[in-house]
C-alpha cells in the first residue's frame, strides 16, 4: 500500500512534469502540486483508455500505455492550466 503510493508520487510528478514540457504554450502558472495531480490523473485515465482501446500491457515496460498516459497528462495540464489562469486573471 505505502509502496503504490510512493509509486504514483514518484512517477506521478514525472508525467506531469512531461505532460507540462509537452503542452502547447506557457504552462508555468500552475504550482507543483497541481502538476502531479495532472500526472497522476494522466496515469489513471490513461490507463482506463489504455485498457478501453484493447490494451493488455506487456512485460516489463509498455511504451505504448506510456505515451497515452503522458498525452493525457498534457491535456489534463492545457485544462488545468486554463483553468488556473482564469482564477488569476479574475483576482
Amino acid at each position: 500500500m505505502v509502496g503504490t503510493v510512493i509509486f504514483y508520487l514518484i512517477v506521478g510528478t514525472i508525467v506531469g512534469l512531461l505532460g507540462k514540457f509537452f503542452a502547447p504554450g506557457d504552462k508555468d502558472n500552475i504550482p507543483l502540486w497541481l502538476t502531479i495531480l495532472c500526472g497522476i490523473g494522466g496515469m489513471l485515465i490513461g490507463g482506463v483508455i489504455y485498457r478501453a482501446f484493447g490494451g493488455n500491457g506487456s512485460a516489463g515496460l509498455d511504451w505504448v500505455q506510456g505515451i497515452v498516459t503522458v498525452l493525457t497528462a498534457v491535456v489534463l495540464v492545457v485544462i488545468a492550466s486554463t483553468l488556473a489562469g482564469r482564477r488569476h486573471s479574475a483576482v
